[in-house]
C-alpha cells in the first residue's frame, strides 16, 4: 500500500513487471515461508489505462497446505501506508510489517530499520560479486518468482492459474 515510485519506468509494464512483481513479490515470498507453496492464485485488477500497471491488484492464493490467503497492493495513495503480511491460524494472529512483529496484538519485536538497510547492503554486495550473505538459495527465490508472474498473468488472463511443483 504506497505511492508509484519516482522513476518514469516503474508505471510500464515491460519494464517494470508491475507492482506484483516489482514490489508485492516480497510479500509473497513471507507467506510462501511462513504458510507454505502456493497452488492457484486467482487476480483482478484495477481497471488500466492503456500502456500501464494496474494501479491496484487482489489476489485469491490458495495453499498446498489448504490455507487461503489474500493479497492487496495498490500504488494510489500518496505514500507509503503499510507493507506487511498479516496471518491468522489456529489460536493465533500475527501481524508482520518491515520494522515490527505481533502476535495477538502485542508487539513482540521492532526494528527501526537496519533490517532492511543490512539486506539492502547485501543484496548490492552479491551484485557486485563482493562477499554476501545471502542466505536464500536460487531455487527459493525462482519459485516466488514464478508465483508472482503467475498473479500477475492471473491479471492479465482473468482466471485462476494453478502452480506446477516444480522449481
Amino acid at each position: 500500500m504506497d505511492k508509484i515510485p519516482p522513476v518514469p519506468w516503474w508505471t510500464n509494464p515491460e519494464m517494470s513487471g508491475g507492482q506484483v512483481l516489482e514490489q508485492a513479490v516480497h510479500v509473497l515470498d513471507l507467506a510462501r515461508v511462513l504458510v507454505g507453496e502456493v497452488t492457484m492464485a486467482h487476480t483482478v485488477p484495477a481497471a488500466e489505462k492503456d500502456g500501464e500497471i494496474a494501479k491496484a491488484t487482489a489476489a485469491v492464493l490458495r495453499f498446498s497446505n489448504g490455507a487461503a490467503g489474500l493479497l492487496a497492493a495498490t500504488c494510489l495513495l500518496p505514500g507509503k501506508n503499510r507493507i506487511g503480511l498479516e496471518l491468522c491460524a489456529d489460536g493465533i494472529s500475527l501481524d508482520l510489517s518491515e520494522t515490527r512483529l505481533a502476535a495477538d496484538g502485542s508487539s513482540i519485536m521492532e526494528d527501526p530499520g537496519q533490517a532492511k538497510t543490512r539486506v539492502d547492503r547485501e543484496f548490492v554486495n552479491a551484485v557486485q560479486g563482493r562477499a554476501s550473505d545471502v542466505r536464500v538459495p536460487y531455487e527459493e527465490a525462482l519459485r516466488t518468482h514464478r508465483l508472482a508472474h503467475a498473479v500477475a498473468r492471473s491479471a492479465v488472463e482473468g482466471g485462476p492459474v494453478w502452480m506446477t511443483s516444480a522449481p
